[in-house]
């Protein structure tokens, strides 16, 4: 059955560096596009990032461009985000997803395009 376990995370002060990790297994993980979303204290799920099946891709959303970098290891069926030049508004439960149908290149922008989630991670930015 697939299974999408999540590490990493936790509290970091305002400007620090946190790295999550998500470790699929269950289905061909190179043939799927993956993505990161969280869900902010009051708020709805947000998708965040999301990286092509190949590796070749990769999408961000507005708020966390240019501090944040998802990467995958297809070898070890893996994926990371890289949290950087951290805000407080950055605070949520982050998951990582897998996409519903797989394809070779460009990423699922919606919620709706993933079917399966990682079990949550807390990332706290609090000095």
């Amino acid at each position: 059955q697939v299974q999408l376990v999540q590490s990493g995370g936790g509290l970091a002060p305002p400007g620090g560096s946190l790295r999550l990790s998500c470790a699929a297994s269950g289905f061909t993980f190179s043939n799927y596009a993956m993505s990161w979303a969280r869900q902010a204290p009051g708020k709805g799920l947000e998708w965040v990032s999301g990286m092509s099946s190949d590796g070749s891709d990769a999408f961000y959303a507005d708020s966390v461009k240019g501090r944040f970098a998802i990467s995958r290891d297809n070898a070890k069926n893996m994926v990371y985000l890289q949290m950087n030049s951290l805000k407080p508004e950055d605070t949520a439960l982050y998951y990582c997803a897998k996409e519903t149908t797989p394809r070779r290149r460009g990423v699922g922008l919606g919620l709706e395009d993933y079917d399966y989630w990682g079990q949550g991670t807390q990332v706290t930015v609090s000095s």
